[in-house]
């Protein structure tokens, strides 16, 4: 898909199909205007301004609906052209009628993410907005919401694009000092160079290791419940989730493989992982489970392990304590001890902060596990400053800083300006990846074709 160079119009859906109360097809190029005001009732040519016009849509002689236009006149709109939002009754009759009119007017159906492209071709938004855009479509939390509004807002655009013009800056000279190679001048002092490498490099690395945190909210907090059987993993799941996700039986071993769900707590997602129960046995297939359950649990940012509360010892929990460090690699800290059926027997549990009493049968419990869940996430979570969500980014960032230590070590060893000025150009490379001052056709295809058909 090569819309960089593209000077036709198209259209598309971009509302959800189906019924619904109203449907928006989005028209956008040279023709645009021309098209829909040759099938307007009222005429859009002596409209100079940005507005809305109620009015019938006709195919010729055939009425096709009652219809708002919006007219966004170019450079004043999403894709920066021409484009023409036709607001008509959600009937996707209706719909079809309307697209199938303008295709039949030689304008062509848009592809997934052509609009957005076509914004970021016409200088609307950079390559990072670009991506913030599908974010923000398919946020599930408040936080993934405020993050991916965050970078379409340029946040992250404008970070990258302060570190790319100190770096440029210190660039031009070493560059000017290679024009004067035989008067061996010095232009760029070192250690002015060496404390913006360093300070650059801090602000790069800040924003890799950001990735662990942009990661976990965009794909939701993955949290394992582990258990020896019959301890109420699945009866749990379903209570977490107030719906009947997982089959509960009083047979043991019911659940042999992994059950996922997410739900959204205090606008954090969470990803439960119902897992099958922990214990000694010589069934291929619960074996398999059980070493799934571990894995599960090796990948989490945070492990509930239930026990009964009624029966378990502190030498148990020690056991499993030890058990978990041993099968899993993770943190201790992720690991929290649940005691379920809390409602039949009083909890026998030893005192202990990351210990909680809870009954997933009658929900007793529930809300303060939660609010647990939310509290230990919060603790490590701040979203405050610039969080990279994105995997490209990441790469992108994690081979930038690769190439300023690279600077930084040669300015230590006091190599001769042309070497420094190749890791200085990668550095720069890397980082205009990001927003997309330096691309390629290949790169923009697939960015964009993973967004839905009329953004």
């Amino acid at each position: 898909m090569n819309v960089l160079v593209a000077q036709d119009t198209i259209c598309a859906l971009s509302t959800a199909p189906g019924l619904g109360a109203i449907a928006i097809i989005r028209v956008s190029g040279p023709d645009a205007l021309d098209v829909v005001d040759s099938m307007f009732s009222k005429s859009l040519a002596n409209k100079t301004k940005n507005g809305l016009y109620y009015g019938d849509l006709n195919d010729g002689d055939n009425l096709l609906d009652e219809v708002v236009i919006s007219v966004f006149r170019g450079p004043h709109s999403y894709t920066g052209e021409n484009t023409a939002e036709i607001s008509c009754h959600g009937s996707p009759f209706i719909q079809q009628e309307i697209i199938k009119a303008l295709l039949d007017r030689d304008i062509r159906m848009a592809q997934p993410g052509e609009f957005t492209m076509r914004a970021f071709a016409n200088g609307k938004m950079d390559l990072s907005q670009a991506e913030a855009v599908a974010d923000l479509i398919a946020s599930e939390s408040a936080v993934s919401h405020d993050l991916a509004l965050k970078q379409l807002r340029g946040g992250f655009s404008d970070e990258l694009a302060s570190l790319r013009e100190k770096l440029i800056h210190f660039a031009s000279l070493i560059e000017l000092e290679l024009d004067f190679g035989e008067e061996d001048v010095e232009f760029a002092d070192r250690q002015d160079l060496k404390d913006l490498v360093d300070e650059i490099k801090g602000v790069v690395k800040g924003l890799v290791d950001s990735f662990a945190t942009g990661n976990v909210v965009k794909k939701g907090v993955p949290v394992a419940i582990l258990g020896a059987p019959n301890m109420g993993k699945s009866t749990l799941l379903n209570a977490l989730l107030n719906e009947e996700r997982a089959i509960v039986s009083e047979i043991a071993g019911t659940t042999r493989d992994t059950i996922e769900d997410t739900m959204s707590i205090d606008g954090i997602q969470f990803r439960f992982i119902d897992t099958a129960g922990i214990r000694e046995t010589d069934d291929t297939i619960e074996s398999i489970g059980i070493e799934r359950a571990w894995e599960k649990a090796s990948g989490a940012s945070i492990v509930i392990y239930l026990v009964d509360a009624s029966t378990t010892s502190e030498d148990e929990i020690n056991s499993i304590r030890s058990t978990f460090a041993e099968k899993a690699s993770n943190d201790d800290g992720t690991l929290l001890i649940v005691g379920n059926k809390s409602d039949l027997v009083k909890a026998q549990l030893p005192s202990n902060p990351a210990t909680l009493h809870v009954s997933a049968k009658t929900g007793a419990g529930i809300d303060q596990l939660k609010s647990t869940l939310v509290t230990h996430i919060q603790s490590g979570l701040n979203t405050d400053g610039t969080v990279v969500t994105n995997a490209r980014h990441y790469e992108a960032l994690s081979n930038a800083l690769t190439s300023l230590i690279d600077v930084r070590n040669g300015l230590d060893q006091d190599i001769t300006g042309d070497f420094l000025a190749i890791d200085i150009r990668k550095a720069l490379h890397h980082l205009g990846e990001i927003t997309g001052e330096i691309t390629t056709d290949d790169l923009l295809g697939n960015i964009f074709s993973r967004f839905c058909i009329g953004k």
